[in-house]
C-alpha cells in the first residue's frame, strides 16, 4: 500500500495520475454496462417475451424485416401483460426504499447531486440497489431507459476510488464525471457523445466542466471499447442514408425544433407534477411504483407501444413504416407512461423515453410536411432522427453532445445542419425548463466552484490586512514519532501542520487524512514520524500577496488552509489563513458593497 500510494504521489506530481484513475474508471464502467445489458435483456425476455408474450420490433433490425407499415396501435399480448409493470414497480419500489432511498427516480439527478453538493460523495450501496432496481423496472416494461442508472453506476465507482484513495473533493467529482461518460459512453455505443454528455449535464447555460473533459474522454474510450468487444460495433440503431443537400428546408426544421421545446414544456410539467402528485398520496413510498406501474400496465392495454424502452418503435420510424397517427399517440402517451414510471418513485433514465418522445413527434412533423410542402421536404424519415436529438436536447439542455450522441448511436452524420440547428433552437427556447431537477444554471451558482468567482471583491486586498484573523500555527518537528504527533493535534485548532527542522523552518506540511492514511495502513505508529506524513509540496502565501491570488491557490486544491510565510524566507511559517476566513471576509466587503451602492 505505500509503494501504491507513493506512485500516486508520483503521478499526481507528474500530473498523470487522475488519467491513470479514469482509465481504471472506464475498465470498471464498461463492465458494468455489460453486466447492466445483459441482466437487463434477461429479465425483459423473461418477463415481456415469455411471461407477457410481448414481442416488439428490435432497434438495429435490417429495414428488411419491417414487411409493413404499422398503421394500428393493436400488439398482440397476453391479458396478463398489463400486471408486469406493477410487479416490477413493487420489487423496485421494497428494494429502493429499504436500502437506498437516494437511488430512486432517474439516477443521472442523484449524480448531478452529488456532484454539486455533496463534494462527489456517492454512498457505496446507491449504484447496487439502483442497478437491480433498475433491472427489474426496465425489464418488466417500465417506460424507462439505462441512462441514469448506468451513469450513477459509473459515477458511484468513480466516488469510491476517490475516496478509498483520500483523494480531493475536486478529483473526486472529476472521478465522478469520468464514472458517467464510462457508462453512458459504452451503454449507447457513443464514446465522444458519453464523455460530453457528462461534463455538459452538469449546467443549464451552454457551459461544460472543462477540467474533467481529458479524464472523461479517456474513460468513455475504455467503457466503449471493451462493450462493443463483447456486444459488437453496429450502432444502437439502423438508418437509411439521410443526407442534407436542400437549405430551404432548414425553415421545416426550425419549426421542429420550436416543437420540440413546447412539446418539452409539456413534458417536464406532467413528469414533475405527477410527481408531487403520487408524493401526496397517503400510501407508504414503496408502495408508489408498483401503483404507478399499475396505471402503466393498463394504459398498455390500449397502447403497448409504451411498454419497455420503445427503440425498436423507433427503428420502425426511422424506416417510414409507422403511421402519422400512430406517431403521435405514441409520443403523447410515452410521456405519462414515462411519469408513471419514474415520477411514482421507480427506478430509471429518461433518456431513452425522450428519445422515442422526440422520434416520434418528428416523424409525425416529417409526415405532415411531406403532405403540406412536398417541394421542401426532402425524406420525411430524416425528422424522426432530428426530433429524437432536438428534443432531449432541449429537456435536457444538453445540444452539444446530445446531437453528438444522436449522430453516434445511429451511425449517421450527413444531418449535422438540421441537428445544429434544432438542438440549439430547442434549448433556446426551453432554457429554464429541465428533466434534470438537480441541474444548477451554471458554475458561478455551483456550490463545487464556490471561491472560483471571488475575484472583483478582493481585488487589492492583501494577505497582510487579514493577519489578525490568521491562526497560529501548530507547528511539528520533522522527527517527532506519530503518537507524539496525535497529542500534539488533538488540541489543535488548524486543520494542516506544517512541519519543521532544528532551525524552526518549514520543510513540508500533512493534514489530518494523512494521519488516517498511515493508520489505516499496517505500519507500527511508532516507526511514523513527521518527516513521513509531510509533502514537501508546500502551497503557502506571503502576507504581500493578493487575496484573489490565495484563493486561487486554494481552490485549484481543493485546500481549507494554507500557510503565510515571510516574504524573505518561504520557509519562516507566520501563520495559518482558512478558506473559511477569506470567504467571510468576502461576504462582509459584498454587504458594504450592497449597503454603499443602496447609500448612494
Amino acid at each position: 500500500m505505500p509503494i501504491f500510494s507513493g506512485l500516486l504521489n508520483l503521478l499526481d506530481r507528474s500530473g498523470f495520475r487522475l488519467l491513470i484513475l479514469a482509465a481504471l474508471v472506464g475498465v470498471v464502467s464498461g463492465c458494468g454496462a455489460l453486466a447492466f445489458y445483459f441482466a437487463t435483456n434477461s429479465v425483459e425476455h423473461l418477463m415481456l417475451g415469455q411471461i407477457g408474450n410481448f414481442h416488439p420490433p428490435l432497434e438495429g433490425t435490417p429495414e428488411s424485416a419491417f414487411s409493413s407499415v404499422i398503421d394500428s396501435l393493436s400488439v398482440p399480448y397476453r391479458w396478463c401483460l398489463f400486471l408486469l409493470p406493477a410487479l416490477g414497480g413493487l420489487f423496485s419500489g421494497w428494494l429502493v426504499y429499504k436500502y437506498a432511498p437516494e437511488a430512486e427516480g432517474h439516477g443521472t439527478d442523484g449524480a448531478l447531486e452529488a456532484f454539486h453538493r455533496k463534494g462527489g460523495v456517492i454512498r457505496g450501496r446507491v449504484p447496487i440497489v439502483k442497478t437491480v432496481a433498475s433491472i427489474v423496472t426496465i425489464g418488466s416494461g417500465g417506460s424507462a431507459g439505462r441512462e441514469g442508472p448506468i451513469a450513477q453506476i459509473g459515477a458511484g465507482f468513480g466516488s469510491f476510488v476517490a475516496t478509498k484513495l483520500g483523494l480531493s473533493a475536486m478529483d473526486r467529482r472529476i472521478l465522478l464525471l469520468a464514472g458517467m461518460a464510462g457508462g453512458v459512453g459504452a451503454t449507447f455505443r457513443s464514446p465522444l457523445g458519453g464523455a460530453l454528455f457528462a461534463v455538459e449535464v452538469l449546467y443549464r447555460d451552454p457551459e461544460f466542466e472543462h477540467e474533467g473533459l481529458i479524464p472523461c474522454i479517456i474513460s468513455s474510450i475504455i467503457a466503449y471499447s471493451l462493450f462493443g468487444a463483447v456486444t459488437g460495433w453496429q450502432p444502437l440503431l439502423a438508418t437509411p442514408h439521410f443526407r442534407f443537400d436542400h437549405p430551404l428546408e432548414l425553415l421545416l426544421y426550425l419549426v421542429l425544433g420550436v416543437i420540440c421545446a413546447l412539446l418539452g414544456v409539456v413534458y417536464v410539467k406532467t413528469f414533475y407534477g405527477m410527481r408531487d402528485a403520487f408524493r401526496m398520496l397517503p400510501l407508504p413510498n414503496w408502495q408508489k411504483p408498483a401503483l404507478g406501474g399499475l396505471a402503466l400496465g393498463v394504459m398498455a392495454l390500449f397502447i403497448p407501444q409504451v411498454l419497455g424502452s420503445g427503440y425498436g418503435w423507433v427503428q420502425a420510424a426511422l424506416y417510414g413504416k409507422m403511421a402519422l397517427w400512430v406517431m403521435l399517440v405514441v409520443a403523447l402517451a410515452k410521456i405519462i407512461a414515462t411519469s408513471l414510471t419514474i415520477s411514482s418513485g421507480g427506478s430509471g433514465g429518461v433518456f431513452a423515453p425522450s428519445l422515442v418522445i422526440g422520434a416520434m413527434l418528428g416523424g409525425a412533423f416529417g409526415a405532415t410536411s411531406e403532405l403540406l410542402f412536398p417541394a421542401l421536404t426532402q425524406d420525411p424519415r430524416a425528422y424522426v432522427l432530428v426530433g429524437m436529438a432536438g428534443f432531449f436536447a432541449g429537456v435536457a439542455n444538453a445540444p452539444i453532445a446530445t446531437l453528438i450522441m444522436v449522430s453516434e448511436l445511429t451511425g449517421n452524420y450527413g444531418l449535422l445542419a438540421p441537428l445544429m440547428l434544432v438542438c440549439v433552437v430547442a434549448m433556446l427556447v426551453m432554457r429554464k425548463n429541465s428533466i434534470y431537477e438537480k441541474q444548477v444554471t451554471g458554475r458561478f451558482d455551483s456550490p463545487a466552484h464556490m471561491g472560483d468567482f471571488i475575484i472583483d471583491v478582493l481585488e487589492g486586498i492583501t494577505v497582510g490586512e487579514l493577519a489578525k484573523k490568521g491562526r497560529k500555527a501548530t507547528l511539528i518537528p520533522e522527527g517527532m514519532p506519530l503518537p507524539q504527533i496525535l497529542e500534539r493535534v488533538a488540541s489543535a485548532k488548524t486543520a494542516y501542520y506544517p512541519v519543521v527542522n532544528d532551525a524552526g523552518l518549514m520543510t513540508g506540511i500533512f493534514s489530518f487524512r494523512d494521519i488516517r492514511r498511515i493508520l489505516n495502513e499496517d505500519i507500527p505508529p511508532t516507526l511514523v514520524n513527521a518527516r513521513d506524513l509531510s509533502t514537501h509540496n508546500v502551497i503557502s502565501a506571503t502576507e504581500d500577496e493578493h487575496l484573489t491570488t490565495v484563493m486561487k491557490k486554494l481552490t485549484s486544491r481543493n485546500l481549507e488552509e494554507i500557510p503565510v510565510v515571510a516574504s524573505d524566507n518561504p520557509q519562516q511559517v507566520l501563520y495559518m489563513m482558512s478558506r473559511r476566513t477569506l470567504l467571510a471576509h468576502y461576504a462582509e466587503q459584498v454587504e458594504k458593497t450592497k449597503e454603499s451602492l443602496q447609500a448612494g
